[in-house]
C-alpha cells in the first residue's frame, strides 16, 4: 500500500482506531493534525495555535483514546472548553472516533444542564470527561467527581476560557489533575495570559503555530468606506440585501453593537439573531438553533460569543467595524471560503479608520 506522507496510517495509532478512521473516510492529515500527533502520541506536552474547524479535536482525540485503558474504569482524559456548544461538539467528535474501541464511555459536564443527572452518570464511572470549567469544577467540590487518574488534560479554545474569567477555576481544576500527566493546550491565538498559563501547567511544551487553512483565493475580500458611525448599519443592510446569502455573520466589537444593529436589520425585514456573552444559556442555545436551521440567516455577534463555533457552508461574513486585532480579523474572514467554497468578506471603514486598513495590509 502506497501511503502519503499526511496518511493516518503513517501513525502508530491501535488498528481499531485506523480502521474505524478509514470507514469514517478520514484518510489524510489536516495540518494540525500532522504536526500534532506524532508529538502527542510521543506524550509530549503540546500548545497548538489553530482555529476552530481546523481539526484539532481529532488530533487531541486520537492521542487521548490511543492512551485509553479500557478495562481500568476511571477518569483518564479530561476536556475542557469554553462553552457548552463546543462541549457537545468535542464530545460527538470522540464518540465518532472511538466507534472502534469497545465500551469507551464519554460524558459531558456542562452548565445550563440538570445537575442530578450529571451525578448519576458520574456515578456510573466514565473514561472520558469533556466539559466546561464551571460545571466540572462544582463537581469536584461536591466530590462527585475524581481525577486522580487523569493522563491526559486538554485545554480547548484556552484563549476564549481566559476572556471568559475561566482562570481561577482552571487552576483549581488543574490542582486536582496529576503533575505526571500531559497537558495538551489549543488556542486561536497565543497572547501573553496563554504563554502564563503554558508555563505555569505545562512541562516544556511544544508550540505548533498553524496557518489558516483556506486559500485567499476562495475569499473574495472587499472594504467599504462609510461616512460616518451612523452610517454603518444602512451599509450593512444594504449589502444583505444587495448579495442575499444564505447563511451571513456580522462581526461587532461590543454587545450594544449587536443589539443595535439587530434592532436595524429587523426594520429592513431581514431575519436576524443576535449573539453576545450577556445571554443566558437558553436564548444562546435558541438563536444558535435559529442560525443553523435557517431560520435566521443573519447571525449578529461580538468575537466571544462567536468563538468555538464551527459553523459550515458560512457564504458571507461582513465586520461592522474592523477588529483591534489584525489575527482577529484574519480569523473572521476565515470563516467563510472553508474547504475549497467561495466565500465573500466585506469589512466597513470611515475615513479616520484609514490607518487600520494599513496595519492589515502590513501584517499580511
Amino acid at each position: 500500500m502506497n501511503l502519503s506522507e499526511t496518511s493516518f496510517h503513517t501513525l502508530p495509532l491501535a488498528a481499531g482506531l485506523l480502521d474505524n478512521l478509514a470507514s469514517l473516510g478520514y484518510r489524510d492529515m489536516t495540518a494540525i493534525q500532522a504536526a500534532a500527533l506524532p508529538r502527542i502520541l510521543a506524550g509530549s506536552d503540546l500548545v497548538g495555535q489553530a482555529k476552530t474547524g481546523s481539526g484539532k479535536t481529532v488530533a487531541f482525540g486520537l492521542g487521548l483514546l490511543n492512551k485509553l485503558e479500557v478495562k481500568r474504569f476511571a477518569v483518564q482524559g479530561l476536556v475542557l472548553c469554553p462553552t457548552r456548544e463546543l462541549a457537545d461538539q468535542v464530545a460527538r467528535e470522540l464518540r465518532k472516533l472511538a466507534r472502534g474501541v469497545h465500551n469507551v464511555k464519554i460524558l459531558t459536564l456542562c452548565g445550563g444542564m440538570p445537575f442530578g443527572p450529571q451525578v448519576g452518570s458520574l456515578a456510573h464511572g466514565a473514561h472520558i470527561i469533556v466539559g466546561t470549567p464551571g460545571r466540572v469544577h462544582d463537581h469536584l467540590r461536591k466530590r462527585n467527581l475524581k481525577l486522580e487518574q487523569v493522563h491526559t488534560l486538554v485545554l480547548d479554545e484556552a484563549d476564549r476560557m481566559l476572556e471568559m474569567g475561566f482562570q481561577e477555576t482552571l487552576d483549581a481544576i488543574v490542582a486536582e489533575v496529576p503533575a505526571s500527566r500531559q497537558s495538551l493546550l489549543f488556542s486561536a491565538t497565543y497572547p501573553e495570559q496563554i504563554q502564563q498559563i503554558a508555563r505555569r501547567v505545562m512541562r516544556d511544551p511544544e508550540l505548533l503555530k498553524i496557518a489558516e487553512q483556506h486559500r485567499r483565493s476562495t475569499i473574495d475580500q472587499r472594504f467599504y468606506q462609510v461616512e460616518n458611525n451612523e452610517a454603518r448599519a444602512d451599509a450593512v443592510a444594504r449589502l444583505l440585501l444587495d448579495r442575499r446569502p444564505d447563511s451571513a455573520v456580522v462581526f461587532c466589537n461590543t454587545r450594544r453593537d449587536t443589539e443595535e444593529l439587530a434592532s436595524v436589520l429587523r426594520d429592513y425585514r431581514l431575519n436576524v439573531i443576535a449573539l453576545h456573552g450577556e445571554l443566558d444559556q437558553r436564548a444562546r442555545d435558541r438563536a444558535l438553533v435559529c442560525f443553523a436551521n435557517h431560520s435566521a440567516s443573519v447571525l449578529v455577534a461580538t468575537d466571544v460569543a462567536a468563538r468555538g463555533l464551527d459553523i459550515e457552508d458560512l457564504n458571507m461574513v461582513i465586520n461592522y467595524h474592523i477588529a483591534r486585532d489584525a489575527e482577529v480579523h484574519t480569523h473572521r474572514v476565515g470563516r467563510t471560503g472553508r474547504a475549497g467554497a467561495s466565500g465573500e468578506a466585506a469589512s466597513l471603514f470611515t475615513e479616520r479608520e484609514q490607518h487600520k486598513l494599513a496595519r492589515l495590509e502590513a501584517d499580511g
